[in-house]
Formats: structure tokens, sequence, C-alpha cells
């Protein structure tokens, strides 16, 4: 039995010792003509021109976006300041029943010494409100004013059955009421208190006696 294990033992140290080497083959280098073509689910997405993915090409970030074409023409401002003091539906009786209408009564001025007041009748508002402008133009006046817009002394005026009375006030600005303080404020007077005498609550009525006082003004 001893003899045995001896051998055994002299069996396993020499193979334990000897080593085996076994030969490895070179691993083939890749090169650039043998990768496989990327496809196009591989590919990343396209980005659009414009720097943005949406429709346009427009970045929200940085980018400024083109002008409309065909936009709104800018607004004239016009040449003088109108106001409507009453705007009232008329009938008309004829043969065949009722025609209805529209007058518009209209104080134009361009604040500077130039006002008018006038009248327009038509079947569309906007129709009426041209000729009311066309009628206020036609009898339009200059007031006598000085340097700082005032007034140069007392107006007294009854028409029809309007009463006003118009006076220089220093340092109170414009005092007034109704249709008479549009005529003033249209036509730039300033430091003036008006006063209306008649019980009348007819608005063109009180702005004529208003452009009618400031017709009889004089420069001294």
């Amino acid at each position: 039995m001893s003899e045995t294990k001896q051998q055994e033992a002299t069996t396993e140290v020499t193979t334990s010792d000897t080593v085996v080497e076994t030969p490895t083959a070179a691993a083939p280098v890749a090169s650039a003509t043998d990768a496989p073509a990327a496809t196009e689910g591989d590919r990343g997405p396209r980005r659009r021109r414009g720097g943005n993915d949406r429709r346009g090409g427009n970045d929200r970030q940085g980018g400024a976006r083109r002008p409309r074409r065909g936009g709104r023409p800018e607004r004239v401002r016009p040449e003088f300041d109108q106001k409507i003091i009453s705007i009232r539906r008329v009938t008309r009786v004829v043969a065949g029943g009722r025609r209805f209408s529209f007058s518009v009564a209209m104080v134009i001025g361009d604040k500077k010494g130039k006002v008018g007041v006038g009248i327009g009748k038509a079947g569309d508002t906007q129709l009426a409100i041209e000729k009311a402008v066309r009628d206020a133009k036609k009898h339009m006046i200059t007031v006598p004013v000085d340097r700082e817009y005032r007034i140069p002394h007392d107006v007294h005026v009854k028409l029809s059955a309007s009463e006003v009375m118009i006076m220089p006030a220093l340092g109170r600005g414009l005092v007034a009421g109704s249709s008479v303080r549009t005529v003033l404020e249209l036509a730039g007077v300033k430091d003036v208190t008006a006063k209306i005498f008649s019980r009348s609550k007819n608005k063109l009525n009180n702005a004529r006696a208003a452009v009618e006082a400031l017709k009889q003004l004089k420069n001294s």
C-alpha cells in the first residue's frame, strides 16, 4: 500500500509541474472598410434647417420672426378732432309707409382756435357722420384768442331757445356743461366759464349758441 501511494504522489507532482502551452490565434484587426454600414434606424434624428424641428425654421429662443406681409398700414391722425353730441333716429312718413334715417350732430376742432358744428342725415350711421363732418368744416370759425388760448372779454348770446354766456376766468380752467363744454374744449379755449341761462336741453342749439358767442369775440 505504501508503494502505490508513493507512485500516485510522484505522478501528481509530475503532472502539476508540466505546463502545456497552446498557441493562440491572433485576433483579426477590424478596418474601416470591414465595418457594417449604419442603417437608418441606427442614425440619430435629423434636424431641420433653422435650428428647430418645427416647421417654419424659426427658433423660439433666439430666432427673430419674419415680418408679416400685407400688414395693417399705420393709421393717419385726422386733421380735426371730432365728437358726436347728438344722434337720433328720425322717421319720415311716405305713401308706402315709414322711412327711417339717422341724424347726427357733431363738433370738430383742432384745439388751436378752430371749431365748427355740423349736422348730417342718412340711412346709415357712418354716412351720416361723414355728412356731419363735411357740414362742420363748411361752418368752421376761428376764435380770436391770445397766445395762452384765453378769450379777451365776456359774451352773451341768445340763439333760438338757447341762451349762453361765456366769461374769462383766470386760473379756473374750463368750467362749462352740456355741448357748450365740447365746443370750448375742441376750440382749445382755456381758463373760461360758461353758463346756460335757458331751459332748453337741445344740445345742437346749445352748441350753435356757443359758436355764435365765440364769433362775437374781438381782439382788444
